[in-house]
């Protein structure tokens, strides 16, 4: 590893360090069987923060933000909902599942695609690897393999 790159390393290291990559601080007492992977359908060259996120599904009329986690370009997890609290992002399933959305899925030509950069596939990897631990029932599926959902996102194969 060269010297960029060992501070990169190092850099990124010190953002997965947060909480929320270790084990729950609160018990959860919601049966939880599914964890949901879903992407904010934006451009891959869009900024859409979880501030943006927050606001827009509060325009939308939600409570707050509908993801448990928000995982941005950089690979940064930010917290949403509460995991007690139930979620609004996949209709029908919010009771029992936590819902973790990824910046992007949208190619420059507005087309569903895996927009993900290797941060934020890594950070999800670790994300899920820290869920699993804590609910081990819980199935890992795309928004888009639930029954009765006619969308692409997250824009990507869930093989978890």
């Amino acid at each position: 590893m060269n010297t960029i790159q060992m501070a990169n390393h190092t850099s990124y290291i010190k953002k997965m360090s947060n909480a929320i990559l270790h084990s729950s601080q609160y018990q959860n007492y919601r049966r939880i069987d599914l964890i949901v992977i879903h992407c904010s359908a934006t451009r891959a060259t869009q900024c859409y923060t979880v501030d943006d996120c927050r606001r827009d599904h509060r325009a939308r009329g939600f409570a707050d933000i509908g993801y448990h986690y928000y995982i941005t370009r950089d690979g940064v997890v930010h917290r949403g909902r509460p995991l007690y609290q139930v979620g609004a992002h996949a209709t029908g399933y919010n009771a029992h599942s936590i819902g973790i959305c990824y910046e992007g899925g949208l190619n420059a030509r507005d087309r569903p695609e895996d927009t993900r950069t290797p941060e934020q596939k890594l950070t999800l990897q670790r994300l899920l690897v820290r869920l699993k631990e804590d609910y081990p029932e819980a199935r890992i599926v795309g928004h888009r393999d639930l029954p009765e959902v006619q969308k692409d996102c997250p824009c990507f194969e869930v093989n978890y």
